[in-house]
C-alpha cells in the first residue's frame, strides 16, 4: 500500500547524488533523474533547469526528454514550453494490487460516509515526503469541497499527512521525517512531533485547512496491525441547512475507517457499535 521511499530528491539546481551500485545503466539513470526532478518541481522546468537539476549537459538529456515525451511520461506546458510530468506514472501505480484493493475496499464505505455526512471525502496514501489523493466520494448535495484525484501536498503541511506520520512504526516515521527535513529547511521537528503525538492520542486529526479558509480537515487512519496504510479525509464545510457538525462527522469518519481497516485485514466487516 505504501509507495516505497527512494533516494532523496535533489532540489532544483542541485546535482543528484546517486547511490553506489554494482551495476550501472546510464540511460536509465538519466531518465529516472529527470522523472524524479520533474515530480518534485512545483512548476514546469526548462531544459536549462532540468540540466542543472540533474547535473548533466543539455546534450545528454535532449534525446531523453524527447523519448519521455513520446512515451507520455512528460509533456510540454502551454506557453513557456517547459516540461512537466504527466499522470502516466500515477496511472501505472494505481494498477498495483495493494492500491487497487484499498480503493475497492474503501469506495463503497466512502460513498456511504459522504451521503451520511453530506460532505465530500477522499482517500490518501503516502508518496515519499508527500501525500497523494487516489480516490474520492462526492456527497449528494450541490455544495462541497472536492479534492481532485492525483492532488499532492507536502506530508508535513496536510492533516492527512499528520495522520499517516502519527500511525507509523518509529523507524518508518523517522525516515519520512528525514525526507521531509531534506525538502523543508525550516521544519520544526519538535513541534511536529508534539502534533503527531496528539493525533495518535485522539485517534484522528481535526485542524483548520492548510489551503482553504472556513474548512476544517477531518482525517482518520485506515490501519493494518496498527500502521496507517492510508487515510480518509473529510474537508468539512458547515452548511446552514444541515445538522451536521464536525463532532458528528468525526464519529462517522472513524467508524468508516475502522470498517475499511477490517475489510483490508480480514476481508469482512466487523460489526461496530
Amino acid at each position: 500500500m505504501l509507495l516505497p521511499p527512494g533516494p532523496t530528491r535533489a532540489c532544483q539546481g542541485d546535482v543528484v547524488e546517486k547511490p553506489t551500485s554494482k551495476y550501472r545503466a546510464p540511460a536509465l539513470d538519466k531518465g529516472l533523474d529527470i522523472l524524479e526532478l520533474l515530480a518534485s518541481a512545483h512548476k514546469p522546468l526548462s531544459i536549462v533547469e532540468i540540466s542543472d537539476g540533474v547535473g548533466r549537459s543539455r546534450g545528454e538529456i535532449f534525446r531523453m526528454l524527447q523519448v519521455l515525451e513520446e512515451r507520455d511520461y512528460i509533456a510540454r506546458a502551454e506557453g513557456d514550453g517547459g516540461y512537466c510530468i504527466t499522470p502516466r506514472l500515477f496511472r501505472l501505480a494505481m494498477e498495483q494490487p495493494p492500491v487497487r484493493n484499498a480503493i475497492e475496499a474503501a469506495l463503497p464505505v466512502m460513498h456511504r460516509l459522504a451521503e451520511t455526512t453530506e460532505q465530500a471525502c477522499h482517500l490518501v496514501v503516502p508518496s515519499r515526503d508527500q501525500i497523494v489523493v487516489i480516490a474520492r466520494a462526492d456527497p449528494p448535495g450541490e455544495i462541497a469541497l472536492v479534492v481532485r484525484i492525483g492532488h499532492r501536498r507536502p506530508m508535513s503541511q496536510s492533516t492527512s499527512g499528520h495522520v499517516l506520520l502519527a500511525f507509523q512504526e518509529e523507524q518508518v516515521r523517522e525516515h519520512w521525517l528525514d525526507l521531509i527535513a531534506a525538502q523543508e529547511a525550516d521544519l520544526d521537528r519538535k513541534k511536529l512531533g508534539r502534533q503527531l503525538a496528539q493525533v495518535r492520542s485522539q485517534g484522528h486529526a481535526c485542524a483548520r485547512s492548510h489551503v482553504v479558509d472556513a474548512v476544517i480537515d477531518l482525517s482518520a487512519p485506515v490501519l493494518d496491525h496498527g500502521r496507517a496504510v492510508c487515510t480518509v479525509t473529510v474537508p468539512f464545510i458547515e452548511h446552514r441547512a444541515s445538522g451536521q457538525t464536525p463532532e458528528r462527522t468525526i464519529e462517522a469518519l472513524c467508524k468508516a475507517t475502522a470498517e475499511i481497516s477490517d475489510i483490508l485485514q480480514y476481508g469482512a466487516v466487523t460489526q461496530r457499535q
